[in-house]
């Protein structure tokens, strides 16, 4: 019986810890908002050069981290590319330096700056991030909203 009661009080200790651990835990992961844009500067399906940027947020923020760009290029088996950004009211600033952009399967080449995660430079909303390839009069641009 003592043995009962025992077992008894401690659940009844227990649920609530296990109930608030499992609520904070979404929680927490819905504090940031990940968001990926993507946009090329050629016409319908000539895309030279095409641009994606991963970003995130916390919800009522005006604050955008950016954690990679990538850059790719059709139609072309190597190329050097960087990434430029401009904050609302400012000038282009160069995002990454020149970088030697890969073929991957023959018919275009492609290179990245950063990684997953909440990681890298933040920009406020609004800012344009750009893919240039060296010898290319176009740029592929994105905005972060």
């Amino acid at each position: 019986m003592q043995r009962m009661i025992i077992s008894a009080a401690l659940a009844a200790a227990l649920v609530p810890l296990a109930a608030a651990s499992a609520v904070s835990a979404p929680t927490a992961a819905q504090a940031y908002v990940d968001k990926r844009v993507r946009n090329c500067a050629g016409k319908a399906s000539d895309c030279r050069p095409g641009a994606v940027a991963h970003y995130w947020y916390k919800r009522g923020s005006s604050a955008r981290g950016v954690g990679w760009v990538y850059a790719s290029r059709e139609g072309a088996r190597t190329g050097t590319a960087r990434w430029l950004f401009k904050k609302p009211g400012d000038t282009w600033k160069t995002g990454g330096a020149w970088k030697r952009a890969g073929r991957v399967g023959g018919t275009f080449a492609e290179t990245s700056w950063g990684r997953d995660g909440h990681t890298g430079p933040v920009y406020p909303r609004g800012t344009r991030i750009c893919v240039q390839f060296r010898g290319l009069p176009t740029k592929a641009c994105v905005s972060l909203k």
